[in-house]
């Protein structure tokens, strides 16, 4: 079948990309299988959010010969920051307890950061010396392949972090250059209301966020009010809630599609009976075709 599709900076994209996710009782399960049975009912474009899923999706496409297969490749930003010459990364745990101590309002719950084994908080001239790593940065792009995988999820954890920090300028400086390696980025966040006003200034193509009839990252309807009036292409991360919308996806696409007005979504698979159920619902809507700047 033909999957309603969108465009994103010219890039054609069907509006549901498939991420193949085995059940947690059974991760040892290939993905491969999954993949190839979702592509013989018609999807072309996969999530791609470990080794072993571009694995699957290298044996796809080179078994197959189809140059119009792309994928969905995650770019985490914590490898192009540094602080005092060592990755960023290495001082987690006092990011996280800057986060909570300074700048978490007090009415979230502290479970939305992983727990710290820190009691140290970064000061605010601290958190100024965080720098890009461009040659880090260079190192870790060069792994990705843009006729493979166009468009890049730039962000997860460390996006809203950085965000949290204050220092989108340094969001700034990787995205520019995932462009000037032939990328189209997508913001990923997970913090959605948190995340959306303070990453609006990035030149990205379009923001990856958690939102579904269910729930999102801070609260529903914030999220729900902030999404309607956002005037960036917007894509569902988990629509169907962990599948407990699987039974009725129709209602959760349409809620997502026809009142947010979402550009696509990135829906989870564990089954080909699930892959079958997304893909018979998908017949009921058009797809979205922006019009183009004059």
């Amino acid at each position: 079948m033909h999957l309603p599709i969108t465009l994103l900076e010219g890039k054609k994209l069907p509006r549901t990309i498939f991420s193949v996710q085995p059940p947690p009782s059974d991760r040892n399960r290939e993905i491969y299988p999954l993949m190839k049975k979702a592509y013989e009912m018609g999807a072309w474009c996969f999530d791609l959010p470990s080794t072993k899923h571009l694995e699957s999706f290298k044996e796809l496409k080179s078994l197959t010969m189809d140059e119009t297969l792309i994928g969905l490749r995650h770019l985490e930003v914590e490898g192009g920051v540094s602080f005092l010459g060592k990755p960023l990364h290495r001082f987690e745990s006092k990011i996280i307890s800057t986060i909570k101590k300074e700048l978490v309002p007090s009415h979230l719950p502290r479970k939305i950061l992983p727990p710290s084994s820190s009691f140290e908080v970064f000061t605010q001239r601290e958190i100024d010396r965080i720098v890009f790593d461009p040659f880090r940065f260079d190192k870790i792009l060069s792994l990705f392949d843009p006729k493979e995988s166009p468009l890049l999820l730039v962000g997860e954890k460390y996006g809203d972090w950085l965000l949290a920090l204050g220092r989108i300028d340094l969001l700034h400086e990787m995205v520019l250059k995932v462009r000037g390696k032939g990328f189209i980025p997508i913001f990923s966040g997970q913090w959605t209301t948190f995340v959306l006003p303070r990453a609006k200034p990035l030149d990205v193509a379009a923001y990856a966020i958690p939102i579904n009839k269910k729930w999102s990252f801070f609260d529903l309807e914030p999220a729900i009010r902030l999404i309607k009036k956002f005037d960036k292409p917007v894509i569902s991360l988990n629509p169907l809630a962990d599948g407990k919308l699987l039974t009725e996806c129709e209602g959760a696409f349409s809620f997502l599609f026809d009142e947010l007005k979402v550009y696509a979504v990135i829906a989870e698979i564990a089954s080909e009976g699930e892959t079958g159920r997304i893909m018979e619902v998908l017949k009921k809507f058009p797809s979205l075709i922006p019009p183009r700047k004059t």
